[in-house]
């Protein structure tokens, strides 16, 4: 069986670099494949959901409109690595700009006796149980990629015509997987309990296959998408 994906990240990174139709498609999918876990790095950074939200589409706009998407190279790996970094820089800067106009729009800010009295009561201990936003991106990567290789799976099963087949054993790709007992799954699909198994069996091949392709289109030339998979179970655990 052959699996008909979209084309990598990579491609839609040099397709959207430009102002024809063809370019905004593939921004349009680039922001809708990042937006989460863009979303979660900004919400975990310290931002309010709308503000992240915002953030966000800010984000995506400079990131192509000023140039700095000419900077991602697939020879040089993961593009969810070169869109952390780049998140990173553009969390910082606006955190700045922030501390600037709250100080006075960039005058310069005389420190009064005491303000940094560092045991004061405004002496903060961080939290180590707190998600750091590192964290929160990897792990919003990890489940928008797991819904991603689902959608994309249960499409293949409606072209197929097995729509009501997916939807009964979908349960076992997930948490879900002791929702429904596999006797009465066989009785909605009119199957025998060993064809279920079967079929659940085949379909968590197909998953895993559909997750796989999903990771192999983030990579590039030269990534492992063995090495992509672990970082994935590893954000899913944290």
């Amino acid at each position: 069986m052959t699996s008909s994906f979209h084309d990598t990240r990579w491609t839609l990174v040099s397709r959207s670099r430009g102002e024809d139709t063809q370019a905004k498609a593939a921004l349009s999918e680039l922001c809708e494949a990042y937006y989460a876990p863009v979303v979660a790095f900004l919400r975990r950074d310290g931002r309010a959901e709308d503000v992240a939200r915002d953030l966000a589409h800010d984000f995506f706009a400079k990131l192509l409109a000023g140039g700095t998407i000419d900077g991602a190279d697939p020879l040089r790996g993961k593009f969810r690595s070169f869109l952390l970094t780049v998140l990173k820089r553009f969390a910082a800067n606006q955190r700045d700009h922030d501390h600037a106009a709250k100080r006075g729009g960039g005058r310069i800010h005389a420190v009064i006796d005491g303000e940094c009295d560092v045991t004061g009561a405004g002496l903060q201990i961080a939290d180590t149980n707190i998600e750091a936003p590192d964290a929160a991106f990897d792990r919003q990567w990890a489940l928008t990629l797991l819904a991603r290789a689902l959608g994309r799976l249960e499409s293949e099963m409606r072209d197929e015509g097995k729509s009501a087949q997916f939807e009964v054993l979908k349960s076992w790709l997930t948490a879900e997987a002791d929702a429904t007992p596999q006797a009465d799954a066989a009785t909605k699909l009119g199957m025998s309990v060993e064809a279920v198994k079967v079929a659940v069996h085949r379909l968590r091949k197909r998953f895993r296959e559909a997750v796989r392709a999903e990771i192999a289109q983030t990579l590039g030339e030269a990534g492992d998408v063995r090495e992509e998979l672990d970082a994935l179970m590893s954000a899913l655990r944290k």
